[in-house]
């Protein structure tokens, strides 16, 4: 008979289920061991890692903030600028009208003409006009045009014939719009 082949029974077969179950016991026991003796070097090393990777993101942070600080630095400088100069291309445009002003107060003062001079000064003021129009303002029409609170300031009531109540007849001071907001109102006479 083969032995090789033959199936143990009975008190042999339980010894042997036993021989293997203290192998695999062993063997379960010994790979506890090796994972139990090299686990702190796999937590310190992943400890270590976890530390880098934070400090790396703390130094990330201090630069984001820093360049935030700057950033906050840089735009309070320039919008002080700006309001500092904002008016400065306006002034530019009103140079040559100043110069303008000072020719004809000189002009003036040597010369008799005086409708040269109240030409030149006409000249002037279109040029001065002209540059306001350009930056925005426009005057608000007020003379025949029914009373608005938002447009005109009455200074004054008069009784009219030929007007119907609450319609502007006369401009006291002129009123101004720049862009779409008002400036100044008109001062107003109002029909009533």
């Amino acid at each position: 008979m083969n032995h090789a082949n033959e199936v143990p029974t009975g008190e042999a077969a339980m010894d042997e289920l036993s021989a293997v179950e203290e192998q695999s016991d062993a063997a379960v026991s010994q790979d506890n061991e090796d994972i139990n003796a090299s686990e702190p070097e796999v937590v310190q090393s992943e400890l270590e890692q976890a530390q880098k990777l934070a400090d790396e993101n703390y130094q990330r942070y201090l630069r984001v903030q820093a360049d935030f600080d700057n950033f906050r630095r840089r735009s309070r400088q320039e919008k002080e600028e700006f309001a500092k100069y904002a008016s400065s291309k306006l002034i530019e445009q009103l140079l040559p009208i100043l110069d303008n002003f000072e020719r004809a107060l000189e002009t003036g003062k040597d010369t008799s003409d005086l409708e040269s001079l109240l030409k030149g000064v006409d000249m002037v003021f279109r040029l001065l006009s002209q540059v306001l129009e350009q930056e925005g303002l426009k005057p608000i029409d007020a003379v025949g045009q029914p009373f608005n609170p938002e447009f005109h300031q009455a200074i004054m009531t008069v009784e009219s014939a030929e007007h119907d109540e609450g319609i502007v007849i006369e401009e006291i001071q002129k009123g101004y719009n720049l862009k779409d907001k008002i400036l100044r109102p008109t001062l107003v006479k109002v029909s009533s």
